[in-house]
């Protein structure tokens, strides 16, 4: 079974949430082989199991999506569209992510708009989130999944490769998503029982936020 329909609902599941159109399909632009990756790295290794890489030439923008064909074969396997649980969840996040990365750049590109990493990370942990706690919703019959926020957040791990700067980074992204999607369970999920429209038109605000009024509002 191929993983392509597979990230097609990935990609269309972050479309719905925030309300976006799909102007290209993430299929379209993804490398699933390592060695390639490293070609169009110029040699680099390829640290982590999904990247984006973006170059810009003049006006022109190019985009590819690094997904390990380990990790596509084994969603292909338990696909997590379907059924969500603990042994396809680490394969379901790091897909999400990098569709969620490259998501988040065509529609930032399209919009004239400047992204930082930072705000690509901290968007990407928000959507995973997002993501998981929808599917889980639909496949648990409406309950809600009160261990999914410790199971994203409290069990956190970085590659050892990572330099300082990057950690760093993650860290802060993990920290500002861990402390928002909270903020989001109390408020619209645990108290008088789900409000999911209006939890809905919160995660499109702050998709549309920019970096420092997403910063600033996670002062909550």
């Amino acid at each position: 079974m191929s993983a392509t329909p597979i990230l097609r609902s990935m990609q269309s599941l972050l479309a719905q949430l925030y309300d976006v159109p799909v102007t290209h399909a993430a299929e379209n632009f993804l490398v699933h082989d390592r060695a390639q990756l490293q070609r169009l790295l110029g040699g680099q290794s390829a640290p982590a199991d999904e990247q984006v890489l973006l170059v810009q030439h003049h006006d022109e923008v190019h985009i590819a999506l690094y997904i390990d064909a380990a990790v596509l074969e084994r969603l292909a396997q338990c696909d997590p569209t379907q059924s969500l649980n603990d042994s396809n969840l680490p394969d379901f996040c790091t897909a999400l992510e990098g569709v969620s990365h490259f998501q988040y750049l065509i529609w930032s590109l399209d919009c004239g708009r400047k992204v930082s990493l930072l705000e690509l990370e901290l968007q990407a942990e928000v959507d995973k989130y997002a993501s998981a706690l929808l599917l889980l919703t639909r496949q648990g019959a409406g309950r809600f999944p009160a261990a999914l926020h410790a199971r994203l957040f409290d069990r956190v791990g970085y590659l050892p490769s990572l330099d300082a700067a990057s950690r760093t980074r993650y860290e802060e992204a993990s920290r500002h998503a861990a402390r928002y999607c909270r903020w989001l369970e109390r408020r619209f999920l645990q108290r008088r029982g789900l409000r999911v429209e209006a939890w809905l038109i919160e995660l499109r605000r702050f998709f549309r936020c920019g970096h420092q009024e997403k910063i600033r509002q996670l002062a909550i």
